[in-house]
């Protein structure tokens, strides 16, 4: 696939990105692609090898190495090379229901396994994606896929996330009616507000659900199942109900003061910001939430960067950015070799912006809160920090990240934002529909089944693996698509 030599003869290219002080003036996306001629030299890179674990989906040393969708990587490729972008984007639709989605917001598992990546730089798959599914938009194959025979089946989905889409879409393609109920006040679940719009543009959503529309899925927004309407009536309704609502209860930091005004949790503040700006057109922000305010961020995953990212675009003075674990190393460890995942220092949009503004990383590593300090007011002012060191639990035997004493300090903090990853699923949705749970609170089910403990009830996605990525949750939609399918009518082709 692609130029045997392409590898040898150009370079990793990506698209370039706007300069972190001018892309912080707005909620915009800032990165320009490559353009046609560009982009298919960047799928001649990739090299024929005998092996591509780049669509292989294995879990290696606890992580996932390669895209989970299997999508056909090779392939794809070699057909942007050529330039034959209409069968590149029929050959990505066979195993990917969003690529617009995963284009912009995936960490490219499948880059990581690329076997260039071992010598050199990965084949920038992602990029090949993102310019793939935008092309077929721009010509127009991207069109509704409305099923000729309908089946008389009925399904409801809970959760319009990326899982829930995925399996309404699927569903929906086969023959089936289905409805979407969402809680909040637009269709999108982590894609409308868990996701900043710098990193997706929420047009790119509301894109992708006009064309559902249009293929007869049904969307209800403001129905919040489990309150609004009990899990007997769905089921009295339904024929199936697939729960997909997602790993959204937050983890919170159990500490003194934990009770002051201005402590968040990341998904409200980031849902907030992306509310207003919706509902204004992106006429307005919040600026109130953070403008010179000193910002404490605690969390070094994805979410802590778009808290980083999208409190310096609403004009903080500080940001500060706290993470538990040491900080990784530049190059991989031995211990973690490829395919694996690369342990490695990753600085993400978020933390070269606070770089460009403030002049310094904004990552503290091995640090954590003990106390939040606050006023007469009762808002946070303050914060009390501790350093951490790794050191084995003598019960157990696992090393844990331990305070050590005497490293207290007080740092000036005006807003907090707790991004410190999610337990589960929310306990009245689970105990509405009484699916069992396991000891992390997602939904229970066999391995690598999707139906839960309680007949005609499946589920998909975060609030069945767990917190994860949107290409796993896109992979769980479908495949739970599949078991619905099969249970439904004996057989699927999906």
């Amino acid at each position: 696939m692609g130029k045997p030599t392409g590898f040898l003869e150009y370079n990793r290219e990506t698209a370039k990105v706007l300069p972190p002080k001018e892309r912080i003036k707005n909620f915009k996306e800032f990165r320009i692609p490559l353009n046609k001629e560009k982009q298919r030299l960047q799928g001649a890179r990739c090299m024929a090898c005998g092996v591509p674990f780049c669509q292989s989906g294995m879990m290696l040393g606890g992580m996932a190495s390669g895209c989970p969708l299997h999508n056909l990587v090779p392939e794809t490729n070699d057909l942007v090379y050529t330039g034959n972008w209409k069968q590149a984007y029929l050959r990505i639709s066979k195993t990917h229901s969003f690529p617009e989605f995963t284009s912009r917001v995936c960490p490219a598992l499948c880059e990581a396994a690329c076997t260039c990546n071992l010598n050199g730089e990965p084949v920038s798959t992602k990029e090949n994606e993102r310019a793939i599914i935008e092309t077929a938009f721009e010509e127009g194959w991207v069109v509704p896929q409305t099923p000729k025979v309908r089946t008389g089946k009925s399904i409801a989905v809970v959760g319009s996330g990326p899982s829930g889409l995925a399996a309404a879409q699927q569903l929906n393609r086969r023959g089936h009616n289905v409805t979407v109920f969402e809680r909040k006040d637009r269709v999108g679940g982590l894609l409308r507000y868990g996701i900043p719009n710098m990193k997706l543009d929420k047009s790119v959503v509301d894109r992708r659900i006009k064309l559902m529309e249009e293929e007869g899925v049904k969307f209800f927004t403001n129905i919040n199942v489990g309150k609004d309407i009990k899990a007997e009536e769905l089921l009295k309704q339904f024929d199936r109900v697939v729960l997909a609502c997602g790993a959204s209860n937050p983890r919170d930091i159990k500490v003194p003061g934990r009770d002051a005004s201005g402590i968040y949790f990341a998904v409200d503040f980031l849902g907030l910001v992306t509310k207003t700006l919706l509902d204004t057109n992106f006429a307005n922000a919040p600026y109130e939430l953070a403008k010179d305010k000193n910002v404490l961020v605690i969390g070094g995953g994805d979410t802590g960067n778009d808290c980083v990212g999208t409190s310096i675009r609403l004009g903080a003075k500080s940001v500060t950015q706290l993470e538990m674990m040491p900080k990784p190393p530049v190059e991989r460890a031995p211990s973690n070799p490829w395919p694996q995942w690369p342990k490695v220092l990753k600085t993400d949009y978020g933390q070269e912006e606070a770089i460009a503004v403030f002049g310094h990383d904004p990552r503290v590593y091995q640090t954590t809160v003990t106390e939040f300090i606050k006023d007469k007011n009762g808002h946070v002012c303050q914060a009390k920090l501790i350093k951490l060191k790794s050191e084995k639990d003598a019960k157990t035997g696992r090393m844990m990240m331990v305070p050590v004493e005497g490293t207290e300090e007080l740092i000036p903090v005006d807003l907090v934002l707790i991004a410190a990853g999610f337990l589960g699923s929310e306990k009245y949705v689970t105990d509405a529909f009484k699916v069992a749970v396991n000891g992390r609170t997602n939904v229970e089910t066999k391995p690598d089944a999707y139906q839960t403990s309680v007949d005609r009830v499946f589920t998909a996605g975060d609030m069945h693996r767990g917190q994860s990525l949107v290409v796993w949750a896109i992979h769980e939609g479908r495949e739970a698509a599949k078991a619905v399918d099969e249970s439904l009518m004996g057989y699927s082709y999906l």
